[in-house]
């Protein structure tokens, strides 16, 4: 379509192929530290010569310039008649779209609806499924807020019975997670709520063991994977789960207002649209895009940010991305008044981390981190959860999270 499909040839394949030659062994985790490689990926995001050290791309992230150029090329192509060019060409691009991503997420393209992001993927089901007054929904207090509020409305509109376990992280034993869901489970229980990264901190849940366990007694279970996909190596399949919801605007770096949501072949059916459709009991996953008028530039520019992922690799993307996490991490622990709410295992913590400053509040030292150093945070205060909270991405450069942790150093000492 267009020829957007060859952008990445255009601007970045000859330079990552020569990257790729340079490697010195095929080993992530090697990979990982490889400055020379990595300089390659952050020359093509436009955000890498920005005048800020951006490490708040767990909210959302730029797009390397093959997708913006993607989205460029959609949109003037869209704007000589939209009526024509966007509904009638543009459309005939969503079936391949569909393909790519369930190929991406290891699930059949019929599971797979394209929508604009997790919020809008994971309202679906919760404002979709058919519950009786008394049904019980088990999530956590450590849950996105959108989703918190979209239970607590079914609980006021439909008598839904919307419990809540209060989570206090790091936890680095799966079976201290799933023996916590597994108690709060009553024979009324029908669903659980799942988040696979919180996006607090970063704790990765064991979803696999939680969905297993769940299984075992009749209870769905559905994942906010707002935060693990594009970032960790893993398919939905291999989650065991029934219903998945993400954005593709964080860590795949597709362009902002993109996300997809998917259900298991054998519950759409029961499954109502979020807006209306004229066959709302259909098992046809494109019941769930019938959104209205949207943009269809923002949909297909998707297919280059895949393109863009792939020729990463998953496996080395989130082996660098945890790199850069633990290295900043590794500079603060153990410093006075310094104090990290994430865990430093792997099979635990990634991309986010967090960290306070005794005696600080996270908006206080999100301000001087902006301010003084020009490093962009966001602080964090919900629930139990009081930190600053720093997520780097693949253009992040060590030369960044180092600055980071010496500014933390700074603002620590400072204050003491």
């Amino acid at each position: 379509m267009l020829g957007a499909g060859s952008i990445f040839q255009q601007l970045h394949a000859a330079n990552f192929s020569l990257a790729e030659k340079k490697l010195s062994s095929n080993d992530p985790a090697k990979i990982a530290s490889d400055a020379d490689y990595w300089k390659t990926i952050q020359q093509a995001y436009t955000a890498s010569t920005s005048d800020i050290v951006i490490l708040n791309n767990g909210g959302v992230s730029p797009q390397p310039l093959s997708v913006q150029e993607a989205l460029d090329r959609y949109n003037a192509f869209s704007s000589r008649g939209p009526s024509y060019y966007m509904w009638r060409l543009l459309d005939k691009g969503r079936e391949p779209l569909r393909n790519s991503l369930a190929k991406l997420a290891g699930v059949h393209a019929d599971e797979i609806a394209i929508n604009r992001n997790a919020t809008e993927a994971l309202n679906t089901v919760i404002y979709g499924l058919d519950f009786d007054k008394g049904d019980e929904v088990i999530g956590t207090y450590q849950d996105y807020p959108n989703m918190i509020q979209a239970w607590r409305q079914r609980a006021m509109r439909d008598g839904v019975v919307y419990k809540q376990i209060n989570f206090q992280f790091p936890i680095e034993d799966d079976d201290t997670i799933v023996g916590a869901f597994e108690r709060a489970i009553t024979p009324k229980t029908k669903l659980l709520h799942i988040t696979h990264v919180v996006n607090w901190v970063g704790q990765i849940l064991p979803v696999r063991k939680i969905c297993d366990m769940a299984h075992k007694k009749g209870i769905e279970v559905l994942v906010d994977g707002a935060h693990s996909f594009g970032l960790l190596n893993f398919s939905i399949a291999d989650l065991h789960c029934d219903y998945f919801g993400t954005s593709l605007h964080k860590f795949l770096s597709a362009p902002i207002g993109s996300g997809m949501l998917w259900i298991k072949k054998e519950h759409i059916s029961k499954v109502w649209p979020l807006i209306c459709n004229d066959q709302p009991k259909s098992d046809n996953i494109r019941k769930f895009e019938t959104l209205g008028t949207r943009s269809f530039a923002i949909e297909q520019a998707i297919s280059e940010a895949i393109q863009f992922h792939e020729s990463i690799g998953a496996a080395r993307k989130e082996a660098r991305i945890r790199y850069l996490k633990n290295r900043w991490c590794k500079q603060v622990l153990g410093e006075k008044r310094v104090r990290l709410h994430t865990s430093m295992k792997d099979e635990y913590a990634c991309a986010i981390a967090g960290f306070s400053i005794d005696g600080m509040r996270p908006g206080e030292v999100d301000s001087i981190l902006m301010n003084k150093y020009k490093i962009h945070t966001v602080g964090i205060e919900w629930e139990n959860i009081k930190c600053v909270r720093v997520t780097p991405h693949v253009y992040t450069t060590e030369e960044q999270v180092d600055a980071l942790a010496k500014a933390i150093v700074e603002i620590a000492a400072k204050k003491a």
